[in-house]
């Protein structure tokens, strides 16, 4: 996929396959998927360039992450993509911006007016986004010990969904617009702070029968590797100042789920005496819901509070869509084809996320940190916790949504 031989080729191929399903077409368009190791990307994109484009029509290219292992590098790799592509047929994909929750957020936060005059630091007490997977490497350690927790998943898919909780409003609703806006609150995020992090790696269950991240044959022996990650992301602008963002991933933990969970601040005055934080939460996965936790009394002569829900699941309240709901990568890709770059990352984009991330990266890697070692099946490391109970998020203890998942 990288010789330029080979592509013109396979460009040989293509024309021949064009002309045989459009034989009055006067043009042909052109999409390169590359879902390949990023050490090829410069020179598969090269190969392309010189034999594999379209005369007569557009062409157009799709990057998958990583991109890069850092800020070095990564600026080394959209140098060199930029010299063989231009930034509008580029399409830098993550998958994340695709849900259908995703698409939500701007609509949640932009198109209903009770919730824009409380979303900032004045109401809320802190924001969480969480990335839960109930299972391990499986065989793929190998590849996964190359990039770890961070660069897999917290500076790719939570990072993108925070720059869309926390921007401010675009002047419209077009691609760069909102870009913009998503660049603006990444570059007032500071770097991560060490002592703000929490990196672990499972380890075995108790029972033995689910296997450690180091069992996996495919993981270099003693591997640092973090399987799971937490940190505190802090925005310095006047909306979200005081205002801590608690992006956590992990394997191996005991469930698969993720979530964005707005906690709000205490209710002043505290007319009732048991009373918990209301929380606005956008479940992404495994099912698609939006709930807002309430405080409201128990039925009969009881005086007694419990928490109940304002409940928006997808699966209830839009039944037939639901069953139907595009892949996120369907969207993604005829996004390419209508020539929409709303869902994709742009190159500045990247490069504020990279600095955000990589002096922590350097320095757990450089120091070798050990990882905390958390038994397979369990929420994570509790020092985790202890992170997130540092920075003001109150869990509810014995609360349940009340959708079945």
């Amino acid at each position: 996929y990288n010789d330029a031989n080979d592509l013109g080729k396979l460009n040989q191929k293509i024309g021949e396959w064009e002309k045989l399903v459009s034989p009055k077409s006067s043009g042909s368009n052109r999409i390169y998927y590359m879902a390949l190791p990023p050490v090829v990307f410069v020179d598969a994109a090269k190969a392309i360039k010189s034999q594999g484009l379209s005369t007569n029509g557009w062409n157009r290219v799709i990057v998958e992450k990583p991109f890069g292992m850092d800020l070095e590098s990564s600026r080394k790799m959209q140098k060199e993509l930029g010299a063989t592509f231009s930034e509008d047929q580029v399409y830098r994909i993550d998958h994340y911006l695709g849900k259908e929750m995703v698409q939500n957020l701007m609509v949640l936060r932009f198109g209903n007016s009770v919730f824009e005059p409380l979303w900032n630091n004045k109401f809320i007490s802190s924001v969480s986004i969480t990335f839960k997977e109930n299972f391990g490497t499986e065989g793929r350690g190998g590849y996964f010990d190359q990039f770890g927790i961070i660069r897999d998943v917290m500076q790719n898919h939570l990072t993108q969904i925070l720059s869309l909780i926390a921007m401010e409003p675009p002047v419209s609703l077009g691609a760069e617009d909102i870009r913009d806006e998503k660049v603006k609150v990444l570059r007032s995020i500071p770097p991560i702070d060490i002592t703000e992090a929490v990196v672990g790696q499972y380890d075995r269950d108790e029972s033995g029968k689910n296997p450690s991240y180091l069992d996996d044959k495919t993981v270099p022996k003693g591997s640092l590797c973090p399987t799971f990650a937490a940190a505190v992301l802090k925005i310095n602008n006047t909306r979200w100042s005081g205002v801590p963002f608690l992006l956590k991933c992990g394997k191996a933990l005991n469930e698969r789920k993720a979530e964005i969970r707005v906690q709000f601040k205490d209710t002043p005055g505290q007319l009732f005496s048991s009373t918990s934080r209301n929380e606005l939460v956008c479940l992404l996965q495994p099912k698609e819901a939006i709930y807002l936790k309430t405080m409201i009394k128990v039925p009969g002569l009881s005086s007694e509070l419990v928490q109940g829900e304002l409940d928006l699941s997808y699966d209830a309240r839009f039944k037939e869509a639901a069953s139907g709901l595009p892949d996120a990568y369907e969207r993604l890709i005829l996004d390419v084809i209508r020539g929409d770059h709303n869902l994709f990352v742009r190159s500045d984009e990247l490069d504020a996320a990279w600095k955000i991330f990589t002096p922590l990266l350097h320095r757990l890697e450089e120091e070798k940190v050990k990882p905390i070692l958390y038994p397979f099946g369990s929420r994570g490391p509790k020092e985790a916790d202890d992170l997130a109970y540092q920075n003001g998020f109150r869990r509810t203890i014995g609360y349940k949504w009340g959708s079945k998942m």
